[in-house]
């Protein structure tokens, strides 16, 4: 089954911008400012520490207290991150560790791909279009992106732009399924088991506990969503459909880029196999879960 337009570039962009979560460099950058090292290796690759993670990535919105990157986030249980983040503004503030953030992705980028990889500038301009009139209504991640300087470098560019686009995409999808009466660990419940993922497992790095689970569990069989742990008929059509109307709302993207989307698709696609393959994103990240439960 053939992805719509807007998850191809999702896809294809994910282990690009994505990999700055997992980064050494970024790693480093963070414990020279106070933070714990790496969460510890999974498959090769260097997972994030907590703290670093809520801290860096909700940094480009200022220095905002930990409610609202919760708020921004969506998924993560606001117990965990409001503390994380209390802790992070302690240790550092949000244009330093952004600064961080922004040098260890590239400098990641550049070790994996070179300063100069194949369609580079090619890329930079398409993203630069496919950002270019994007409006920041309702995207917290992304107009906080906005509001930060474009890297010199291309490669820098090229990541920045990326990550507007990740941040617009999940940015909506938060705006979607609020808006259809879900709540944080519902939603995450959905996910994993529309995956084909055992429940309870891939939410949990979410902060999420057996109670919350218990408890959500009981409001999603009400509902119809959920029986025996499986979702049902309506629960899978209640979930795919939170991912259309995610693509819908990212349609200016799609508008922008018109009939040149496959070539970034697949610039980035090369790219993005590359990173992996060096052990600078996870084998299989959620994008490509949710592909995979789609055949």
């Amino acid at each position: 089954m053939s992805l719509d337009p807007a998850r191809s570039l999702a896809a294809a962009l994910e282990p690009f911008t994505g990999q700055v979560y997992f980064s050494p460099e970024c790693h480093a950058g963070y414990e020279a400012l106070g933070f714990g090292p790496s969460g510890g290796e999974v498959g090769g690759v260097q997972m994030p520490e907590i703290e670093a993670y809520f801290t860096s990535r909700g940094s480009v919105m200022g220095q905002v207290p930990g409610e609202v990157v919760a708020a921004a986030f969506g998924v993560f249980k606001p117990a965990i991150v409001i503390p994380s983040v209390a802790a992070g503004w302690a240790k550092t503030d949000a244009s330093t560790i952004e600064a961080a953030r922004t040098e260890g992705a590239v400098g990641q980028l550049r070790r994996i791909l070179g300063d100069e990889p194949d369609g580079l500038d090619r890329a930079v301009d398409l993203l630069d279009r496919a950002t270019a009139e994007l409006e920041p209504a309702g995207k917290p991640l992304y107009a906080g992106l906005r509001s930060q300087d474009v890297p010199d470098s291309p490669l820098g560019a090229a990541w920045r732009l990326a990550d507007m686009l990740r941040e617009y995409r999940g940015d909506a999808h938060v705006a979607v399924w609020t808006a259809e009466d879900l709540d944080a660990c519902e939603i995450g419940m959905m996910t994993e088991l529309y995956w084909g993922l055992p429940t309870r497992s891939y939410s949990r790095t979410r902060g999420w506990d057996d109670a919350d689970y218990d408890a959500t569990s009981v409001r999603l069989v009400a509902r119809g969503l959920l029986a025996d742990d499986v979702l049902t008929d309506e629960g899978t059509r209640a979930r795919e459909a939170v991912e259309v109307a995610t693509d819908r709302a990212c349609r200016p993207v799609v508008a922008a880029l018109g009939d040149d989307l496959p070539e970034l698709v697949d610039i980035l696609s090369t790219w993005s196999t590359v990173i992996r393959a060096a052990g600078g994103y996870p084998a299989a990240g959620p994008v490509e879960l949710a592909e995979a439960a789609r055949r």
